[in-house]
């Protein structure tokens, strides 16, 4: 029975599977959201930006172009002929052959102020600076566009005029223009190195901004503002001439300005700048004034755009999204419902599986027919874990025996341990009682009692040393000092020690050593081992003899994967063999590890903690060597076999390699 604050795995999968999915939806629908309309503001970016740039193109070539012309039509014959009767015609076919609008075209002489032609009435376009040009220039010289004056035409009574006037035809089908006028000095000929200025070429013209009212349109309308601050075009008539200082955005325009100047072009947003109040998104670039010959005056473009028109496709997005969202969230719904079941059903029948298992025995078979591979994977790892687990706990019996034995092998360490070293410990003391109580009667008996003391002190030491040694070993912090050595001077040196031992049991001693045998090995602790091997052969033989046999012999390495890249190298091999008690055959394997010892019992023949084979065959492994021991069987003998890598100069391999 489920307890109080519990839950079933269907309900708890049911749920989280929502508490997952729903915020992941509305996360991705407020994302996607997002980025729409990232990518829409983007576009308009770009789009305003190019409008803008390409729009300041328009007006630049717009002018220049007018100014080429122009300074070409004064340049004329006709005009320079002073022939009156052909300049109406001339200006006629200037205006068709002209290829951006015009208004009008008006040819006035400087000297009686006369209108001596015109394309659009009689009354004056504008009035003419005076001492705008020089008199007169040298005939040789051509005039440059600079020598073109430029006036703008776009005044904000003039327009408001258009549009009160219900039935004017003066209202242009673009109300958001730039209108101006072109004025060029006409010199004619008199005769001398000097041409005279004698008339003035007026062109009125007028280039289409985009238009305002165009829904959903990315390249904006077109605002025109000068270095000073004014507006010179604007889709308001009532806006135009004004300066932006007056504006609600003017901070922010007068920043467009000095970035525009700076030849900057980036995206900006407006508040104020529109008389709706919307916020518009704008992109700018500049061209050079030209109604100004100063350098550096120049004039801001603005392509300006509402956020409303930006962001129009949104809308539709929105609406995308959330019939979308409300789709996935029913069909999430309807999918965790149907998971939940198909995942909780082989869960439980394996939940009832696994509460059959109340014994060591095999239960029942796994469930079958689970469907789902994970589940019928699970199933059998269950089964495998019971399997493991009933292994386990015969192995646990197994190892509980051994901890036994082994605790067994403890007691029976400690009572040898305790026993080796009493001994010496008894020698030391009594011979030190008698010493201390004076009971020698001669000096000779006073130095046999030294001498025993010393032995047996000697050989606690060796004991002491054997066990500190064995705990290096083990703990990995016994160090060697290795070098080249002779071998057969440490063996002699090892049988030089236990040659009084030998002498004294009448033991016979058949030594056998190559002469120069060189190996690579730490002289002490190789020296340790040799007296560790020799010490048990004389221990364990009460008759017979020992016998040493050194010599050098090949390996041959192959690889070990193709048994080819054989090379011959050598080693140095040492036999110690004696005809002492021998090694049963199941207790030969056991010699080698720490503590044991063949005869465990207080009372046992021979003395010693089980130590040496242990310790010789750790430092024969950290020296590159081996120490392997054999033997028949009980009172057979026993050979032990020490290898050693020999250190052998290139006259002394090349003596070796016939072997």
């Amino acid at each position: 029975m489920p307890k109080l604050g519990q839950s079933s795995f269907r309900r708890m999968l049911l749920s989280r599977i929502l508490l997952l999915s729903v915020p992941v939806l509305l996360a991705g629908e407020y994302v996607t959201y997002r980025k729409a309309r990232s990518g829409l503001l983007e576009t308009a970016r770009l789009n305003l930006t190019e409008s803008a740039v390409e729009m300041a193109q328009d007006i630049d070539d717009w002018v220049k172009s007018l100014r080429s012309n122009l300074i070409l039509a004064t340049q004329s014959t006709i005009l320079q002929s002073e022939e009156s009767k052909n300049y109406q015609q001339f200006i006629k076919q200037l205006e068709e052959q002209l290829p951006t609008q015009v208004n009008c075209l008006q040819l006035v002489d400087l000297q009686t102020n006369e209108m001596k032609a015109t394309s659009c009435g009689n009354e004056a376009i504008t009035s003419i600076p005076p001492n705008q040009w020089s008199t007169e220039k040298p005939s040789d010289q051509v005039l440059s566009p600079n020598n073109v004056y430029i006036q703008n035409r776009i005044f904000k009574a003039q327009i408001n005029r258009a549009l009160n006037s219900e039935n004017s035809t003066d209202i242009p089908p673009w109300r958001n223009r730039v209108q101006l006028v072109f004025m060029a000095p006409v010199y004619v000929n008199n005769f001398s190195d000097f041409k005279q200025l004698r008339y003035v070429l007026i062109l009125e013209s007028y280039l289409p901004l985009s238009w305002k009212d165009r829904p959903k349109s990315l390249t904006g309308f077109t605002v025109i503002i000068d270095e000073a601050g004014r507006i010179i075009a604007h889709p308001e008539p009532e806006r135009v001439g004004v300066n932006i200082d007056q504006e609600a955005d003017g901070p922010r325009l007068r920043n467009i300005i000095n970035s525009a100047l700076s030849g900057q072009t980036d995206f900006v947003h407006l508040f104020f700048f529109d008389q709706d109040g919307k916020e518009l998104l704008a992109g700018y670039g500049a061209i050079p004034s030209p109604i100004s010959q100063e350098k550096g005056n120049q004039w801001v473009i603005l392509a300006v755009a509402s956020l409303d028109d930006a962001l129009s496709g949104l809308k539709e997005i929105n609406s995308v999204l959330f019939y979308l969202t409300f789709s996935l969230i029913a069909a999430s719904i309807i999918a965790a419902l149907y998971l939940s079941r198909d995942l909780a059903r082989p869960l439980e029948r394996l939940r009832d599986y696994a509460l059959t298992i109340n014994s060591r025995e095999s239960p029942r078979p796994v469930p079958q027919n689970l469907r789902i591979r994970e589940f019928i994977q699970l199933g059998q790892a269950i089964s495998i874990m019971v399997e493991r687990l009933q292994s386990r706990a015969s192995a646990l019996e197994l190892a509980t025996k051994e901890a036994q034995i082994a605790n067994q092998l403890k007691d029976e360490f400690l009572r040898i341990i305790s026993h080796e070293l009493r001994t010496p410990l008894n020698g030391i003391i009594n011979s030190l009682q008698f010493l201390r109580d004076d009971l020698c009667d001669t000096p000779e008996e006073e130095q046999e009692y030294l001498d025993m003391a010393n032995e047996s002190a000697l050989h606690l030491y060796s004991i002491v040393n054997d066990i500190l040694d064995i705990a290096l070993i083990q703990e990995g912090k016994l160090s060697l000092t290795q070098k080249t050595v002779d071998l057969v001077q440490i063996i002699q040196e090892a049988i030089a020690i236990q040659s009084l031992e030998i002498h004294q049991k009448g033991l016979s001693l058949k030594v056998h050593l190559k002469p120069s045998i060189k190996v690579w090995a730490d002289p002490d602790k190789l020296k340790q081992v040799f007296l560790n091997i020799l010490s048990n052969a004389v221990k364990f033989t009460k008759k017979g003899s020992i016998t040493v046999i050194a010599e050098i012999e090949p390996i041959i390495h192959c690889d070990r994967i193709t048994y080819e890249s054989c090379e011959k190298q050598f080693q140095a091999r040492i036999l110690v063999k004696d005809t002492g008690i021998g090694v049963a055959l199941d207790k030969q394997d056991k010699l080698f590890q720490p503590f044991v010892v063949v005869d465990g019992s207080t009372t046992r023949e021979f003395g010693g903690i089980g130590l040496g084979l242990t310790i010789s065959q750790s430092l024969m492994n950290m020296m590159g060597g081996s120490i392997d021991l054999y033997s028949k069987g009980e009172n057979q003998g026993t050979t032990v076999t020490i290898t050693l890598p020999v250190a052998l100069s290139s006259s002394e391999t090349k003596l070796f390699s016939n072997l």
